[in-house]
């Protein structure tokens, strides 16, 4: 989970989401409390679950171990196929408005031509 979440595309996402939520927050005072429950309810039960997830986390160390590894060698296949997952959202919407553009310019070109 460490690892997905230190992907630039992802990381960068959840800050762009992030921002987005809290300015919303800020800017709508009737969605500002129904955000501040579900946020308080959220942590309620992050907070139930993992203190009744921990003993069956502990007796199943080894094979969340295993998984784990398994998961990392997976999310390195991944990222050498998809080197995007190694970008922010910026530079990805960036790629592909340019590659759009392009794209469009040939096709004008060949249309006119």
């Amino acid at each position: 989970v460490k690892e997905v979440a230190a992907l630039s595309l992802l990381s960068s996402a959840c800050d762009v989401v992030s921002a987005v939520y809290a300015s919303t927050k800020e800017s709508h005072p009737c969605l500002r409390s129904a955000c501040a429950a579900a946020e308080k309810g959220a942590q309620s039960v992050t907070e139930a679950t993992a203190s009744s997830v921990q003993p069956v986390l502990a007796t199943l160390e080894p094979h969340v171990a295993a998984a784990s590894e398994f998961a990392s060698k997976g999310l390195d296949k991944l990222g050498e196929k998809l080197p995007l997952l190694h970008k922010p959202v910026e530079q990805v919407l960036w790629d592909t408005k340019e590659l759009v553009s392009c794209r469009g310019a040939e096709v004008r070109d060949a249309v006119s031509s």
